[in-house]
């Protein structure tokens, strides 16, 4: 058997993510936004958005497969670097659906490792 569990929660209610909309803190690149806020809890929490704008159910659907792939891997380098534990919204932008994971991967590790509040 796999030892594989989720290491972080996703975020579905819409409170939840008009909360962090308004008093997150925004990281914009030219891939997606990342709203971020410090919370309480022992996990991190990850919502992805993908507007209409981003392209056909194809393209959205590999928008959020590719940002999620990439969260999880940045999510261990995070709990390394700090204890804090954080809600991630992350709205994917027009060019999110034809990169990789791994280049969405550096530009969380380039971006959001050095401006989490």
């Amino acid at each position: 058997m796999s030892d594989f569990r989720k290491r972080y929660i996703v975020i579905k209610k819409n409170r939840d993510f008009s909360f962090l909309f308004k008093r997150g803190e925004s990281i914009v690149t030219y891939a997606f936004v990342c709203y971020v806020k410090e919370r309480r809890g022992s996990a991190n929490r990850l919502g992805i958005v993908t507007g209409k704008k981003v392209g056909n159910a194809v393209k959205r659907n590999r928008a959020r497969r590719v940002i999620r792939e990439a969260f999880r891997l940045f999510d261990p380098m995070l709990k390394e670097k700090t204890q804090k534990r954080y809600d991630f919204v992350f709205v994917a932008r027009g060019k999110t659906p034809s990169q990789k994971s791994t280049q969405i991967l550096s530009l969380m590790k380039k971006n959001l490792l050095s401006k989490l509040p």
